[in-house]
């Protein structure tokens, strides 16, 4: 186990920096150029190339590459924003809260969705329940979460005007109690969290529904119906433990997903997110809030997909043993 996880934390560390490598080679070579909003087309050439030289985008490529690592490595240094100037990871930072929320309500409501629905399916396999379930979750699966955002806002905020169309909190929000602005954020993050959620529910549905119909039709499943034992009673304690197995990893690969629709969902919600600020970042060419964020999103993805492989190494014995053979 210990040479094992020895190993995935080598690949770990190949995985992130092979990831954020690849980024920053190619934000710098896509078209545009960040300096152009700090220089007067009508200025001279002189006053031009020292805007550019200011921003180091004078040097070639390789030598910014290896200079924005050793700036990291030596000092912790991520640069500050083209923008506005702020330390990029501070600009990081402040807009991983909403995303974490947003992200986790999303995740939670999906497992727990996705799972209900597929044991329901799955007990029922054949059914007319089944079918309609099926086809409901397959609908939001194969849906855009744009399209999808954009529906639940045209229909609830716009038409209904029940729910807040965008932000994270109301103007007002410093003045409500402590109550009324669990409330508030409530209202705000209903429809991007439904948004997320629901396309991923359906994602934890079809291999929640498929392990668990193949395990109820297996042998030892069948033996302990010909026992006379309850439904119900083979469900939850036979079948369901070891269909939930696969799930463990399943939430490790969903975090690339999460961080996807964050990107599209924020942007529909005008949510002040990781998503929204890595789009304005890239529209902006604002190179070091790109690469922070980039790192960050870049470390999530891994390490949770670490975690869950470690989590179902522990909670099933017989992959230990296959690995140690």
């Amino acid at each position: 186990m210990g040479r094992y996880l020895f190993k995935r934390l080598g690949e770990l560390i190949l995985v992130i920096f092979l990831g954020i490598s690849l980024t920053f080679l190619i934000i710098h070579l896509a078209p545009g150029d960040p300096t152009l909003r700090f220089i007067n087309l009508n200025s001279s050439p002189e006053i031009q190339q020292k805007t550019i030289e200011r921003f180091g985008l004078d040097k070639p490529l390789i030598t910014q590459y290896f200079h924005w690592f050793g700036q990291i490595f030596r000092h912790g240094n991520l640069g500050n924003s083209l923008m506005n100037g702020l330390p990029a990871a501070q600009l990081v930072w402040r807009a991983l809260g909403p995303t974490l929320l947003t992200c986790g309500l999303a995740l939670l409501i999906a497992i727990i969705l996705g799972g209900i629905l597929g044991i329901y399916s799955a007990s029922r396999s054949g059914s007319f329940g089944d079918r309609v379930t099926t086809g409901l979750m397959f609908f939001f699966y194969s849906m855009p979460a744009f399209w999808l955002g954009l529906i639940l806002l045209g229909f609830f905020a716009v038409k209904l005007q029940i729910l807040p169309g965008g932000q994270i909190v109301s103007l007002f929000h410093d003045q409500l109690s402590f109550g009324q602005k669990i409330v508030d954020y409530m209202r705000h993050l209903l429809l991007p969290v439904l948004t997320l959620s629901l396309s991923l529910a359906a994602w934890f549905y079809r291999f929640m529904r498929s392990s668990l119909v193949e395990i109820l039709n297996s042998e030892y499943i069948t033996a302990a119906r010909a026992r006379g034992l309850n439904e119900r009673k083979i469900i939850f304690k036979y079948a369901l433990p070891n269909a939930l197995l696969p799930q463990i990893s399943l939430i490790g690969m969903s975090i690339p997903l999460l961080f996807s629709g964050a990107v599209v969902i924020e942007v529909v919600f005008s949510l002040p997110g990781m998503g929204r600020l890595m789009v304005d970042a890239v529209m902006a060419r604002d190179y070091p809030v790109i690469m922070a964020a980039s790192i960050l999103a870049f470390s999530a993805v891994a390490f949770g997909n670490f975690l869950a492989d470690l989590v179902y190494q522990l909670a099933d014995p017989r992959i230990q043993e296959i690995k140690s053979t």
